[in-house]
């Protein structure tokens, strides 16, 4: 609800704070003293803007603070969530809204604080106000929000949730269908080429540390020759030896003077084993020495086999990886690459298979929904027919229209057919009305707006009461061209309509204004050379009189100040025998 209103420099107004209260809150006064002036601040401060020409005459700007208490519970889920997404969460659940608009430079909006966008202060307000009357700030006069009244007012919202969570599944398999169909453009060439690098990479038959052998291999091969003539030189001192005599035999010699010089001594035995392993460890060493001498050999044809060799791995590592550990990796990621493209198409009919499964489950969620929302536009129009007859307006005629399109591509129908669809079913849903006798019926948007569409819309009110969200409700001028038998219904309906709602109302038929939780009085007055334009709350006597100057003008009598106190009583009988049918 709106718990204060703060006005400064706006026409006549120069300063006004308005401390409201629950349930109906009725605005009066004489005509031009600036009831309409207040209505026009609060149009302004969910726009986010004002005409020039409104802030008062030697102000360079007006400003406009609102302060609201917000909805508790599950009330206006969307308002919540447009909050959290622009970071504005308040604390203790109140929500400020104020307004710096000025002549020349910009004018700046700020939500508890802190600066926005006019188009987020624009976008919460709809949330929290419909102000019926000249304003365009009308929830119902804008098509998007007649689905969801109509859903609300048909209790079918789990219904079309359960479309919505189905319609958001379809998008995604829709879009992987579209990222495989654009893959699959390019996947005849992809496979192909795929194919012959793992051909290319296996025919290769890579081993882990290949290169650093050929490398090894290689250079030993380029040094035969050398390494040929070094080994025989070593098995020749061993075996064979200069005029000294060959390190075979002189060991062998040493070996056998050991052994005598054992068994004179035996502490000698360790020496002579050391001189028999060595003996032995030389002779082993001499002829694997002789054989390597005897094998190497240069070998030109081995050595242009490497070099083939190590050119292939070069090659394929400028393709593949800097090493051949990061070719093997190559191949292996290539591998489960061709394995998922050659699924593809088995996904493809997996998720088509998914697709159908899934549309002829929301056709079926799609009809129930269109039935539910078939059912309650009749009911609906039925009860909107009942307010109007109670307003004096028969004559006004309201429909609900649902159409639906097909598309091939769409959603199917019990009927056969393929319809278009959004996450919120297959139904385009309009209010329609005609205010005039013979005249077709028009989108509400269609409508002038006078006092005339202001009631049709309390009637529309009266019957989603409980399905419309939007917590405060404005009526501005509702009660043009109506005498005192239509006012009092009007009255009727406004304090009904305030028992779940907080409804402002501004009204000169005193009928309307019995039916107050809250009575406040705009007036102006004269203050030098300026006007001034004031709000005061009445309750009690001034309340009565105001009531009897409604009545009677500024020369009212004690006759209206009976007739005044007779419409309190009669509007407080009303009330109570509403409160207990109700119960």
């Amino acid at each position: 609800m709106l718990l204060e209103l703060r006005v400064k420099d706006l026409g006549i107004i120069e300063k006004i704070n308005w401390s409201l209260g629950s349930g109906l809150n009725v605005i009066t006064g004489e005509t031009g003293a600036g009831k309409s002036l207040v209505i026009d601040a609060v149009e302004a401060l969910l726009a986010g803007k004002v005409n020039e020409e409104v802030i008062r005459h030697g102000a360079n700007e007006t400003q406009i603070e609102g302060v609201f208490a917000l909805p508790q519970g599950k009330a206006v889920p969307q308002l919540k969530e447009t909050l959290l997404e622009s970071g504005l969460k308040s604390d203790d659940d109140t929500l400020a809204i104020s307004c710096e608009l000025r002549r020349q430079g910009r004018s700046v909006v700020r939500i508890n604080g802190r600066a926005v966008p006019r188009a987020v202060v624009n976008q919460i307000g709809r949330f929290l106000i419909d102000i019926h009357g000249q304003s365009e700030h009308l929830s119902l006069i804008d098509k998007k929000y007649h689905l969801d009244f109509l859903d609300s007012y048909a209790h079918a919202m789990e219904l079309r949730h359960n479309f919505s969570a189905r319609a958001s599944e379809l998008n995604k398999i829709e879009q992987e269908l579209k990222t495989l169909s654009q893959a699959e453009k390019d996947t005849a060439r992809r496979e192909e080429f795929l194919r012959f690098q793992l051909d290319e990479i296996k025919k290769a038959n890579l081993r882990e540390g290949e290169e650093e052998g050929l490398e090894r291999e290689k250079s030993v091969l380029a040094s035969a020759e050398k390494l040929k003539a070094l080994s025989y030189e070593a098995y020749q001192a061993i075996y064979k030896g200069d005029a000294s005599g060959a390190a075979i035999d002189r060991l062998n010699e040493a070996t056998d003077s050991m052994r005598k010089l054992v068994e004179l001594d035996p502490t000698l035995k360790q020496q002579l084993g050391f001189l028999e392993d060595t003996i032995y460890g030389l002779e082993e060493a001499s002829r694997e020495i002789g054989a390597y001498s005897d094998r190497m050999e240069h070998d030109p044809n081995r050595i242009e086999e490497i070099e083939l060799r190590l050119e292939l791995l070069r090659n394929l590592k400028r393709k593949y990886g800097e090493t051949i550990t990061d070719v093997l990796a190559y191949m292996s990621k290539a591998e489960k690459e061709l394995d998922a493209i050659s699924h593809s198409s088995e996904r493809r009919a997996e998720l088509e298979d998914m697709r159908s499964c899934l549309k002829q489950e929301m056709g079926e969620v799609a009809a129930a929904l269109s039935q539910a929302r078939s059912e309650a536009a009749k009911k609906l129009v039925t009860e909107v027919k009942k307010e109007l007859n109670d307003l004096n307006m028969a004559q006004v005629e309201f429909q609900v229209s649902i159409t639906q399109g097909k598309d091939p591509e769409g959603i199917p129908l019990p009927d056969g057919g393929a319809y278009a669809f959004t996450s919120e079913g297959v139904d385009d849903v309009e209010f329609m009305a005609s205010t005039n006798p013979g005249e077709p019926v028009k989108p509400l948007s269609k409508i002038a707006s006078t006092g005339e569409i202001s009631r049709f819309t309390l009637a529309l009110k009266g019957a989603l009461s409980e399905a419309d969200k939007t917590p405060v409700l404005i009526f501005d001028e509702i009660d043009i061209g109506i005498g005192g038998r239509s006012g009092e219904v009007i009255g009727k309906k406004l304090w009904a309509l305030a028992q779940t709602h907080q409804v402002i109302c501004v009204t000169h038929l005193p009928q309307i204004a019995v039916f107050a939780d809250a009575h406040y009085n705009v007036r102006k007055s004269s203050s030098g050379s300026r006007t001034i334009s004031t709000l005061e709350t009445l309750e009690g006597e001034a309340r009565l009189k105001e009531l009897a100057v409604m009545l009677a003008g500024p020369q009212y009598t004690q006759t209206s100040l009976n007739d005044a106190r007779e419409l309190q009583q009669k509007a407080a009988t009303w009330r109570q025998s509403y409160h207990k049918a109700t119960k």
